[in-house]
């Protein structure tokens, strides 16, 4: 053979050796993406927290703090009965946070059956009527509760208690058909509940 021959047989060789590798690495359908090229780095700056409502809304604890706030501002001091006559089987308790404001829902949900639903409403039912809205409130910060009790016929009858400030306790709602319409009266959250309402 000679020299230019070999010489051509080897860059030919050379060449389909050089197409073999690359096709080798990519697909044939060509869906490959193409090879890492190098990017600019783009810097943002970082947003700055927004004003979005903390907590979600749920079907357990469906209001925001300003209309638990707003049903417990309606509530009439001195009218209502001394105890309620519910008969609970379970509570669900929907806990604000102490800066809870406008349109913020409960943060945490807890739920208590039989026994402890009913000794939760036992310290309810304890505290006694206050015949005045309270005028001697502190300036400490502290969670809002909506203690809803259910009873066996779905029944629901929710109170709010604030375990600051006024430390007031009021019925709000008693929902269900041929339930009662007289609510219990205002009364103030005593330390028994605030201790249970501590409680997970």
């Amino acid at each position: 053979m000679s020299a230019q021959r070999t010489r051509g047989l080897i860059g030919a060789t050379f060449v389909v050796a050089v197409l073999g590798v690359a096709a080798a690495c990519g697909t044939e359908d060509g869906s490959s993406p193409p090879a890492a090229q190098p990017t600019q780095t783009v810097t943002m700056p970082s947003p700055t927290p927004s004003a979005s409502p903390s907590g979600t809304p749920s079907t357990d604890c469906p209001e925001t703090i300003t209309a638990v706030r707003a049903a417990t501002d309606k509530a009439v001091w001195g009218q209502g009965a001394a105890t309620s006559k519910f008969n609970p089987v379970s509570v669900t308790i929907c806990q604000y946070d102490a800066q809870a404001t406008g349109q913020d829902y409960a943060t945490i949900t807890t739920k208590r059956m039989g026994k402890q639903a009913t000794d939760l409403f036992a310290l309810v039912n304890a505290a006694k009527p206050v015949a005045k809205k309270p005028s001697m409130c502190t300036k400490e910060l502290g969670p809002t509760y909506v203690l809803r009790f259910t009873d066996n016929d779905r029944g629901v009858l929710s109170f709010t208690a604030e375990s600051f400030g006024c430390h007031r306790l009021v019925a709000t709602s008693l929902e269900g058909q041929g339930k009662p319409g007289t609510l219990p009266a205002p009364r103030q959250v005593t330390a028994e509940l605030t201790k249970s309402l501590g409680l997970r």
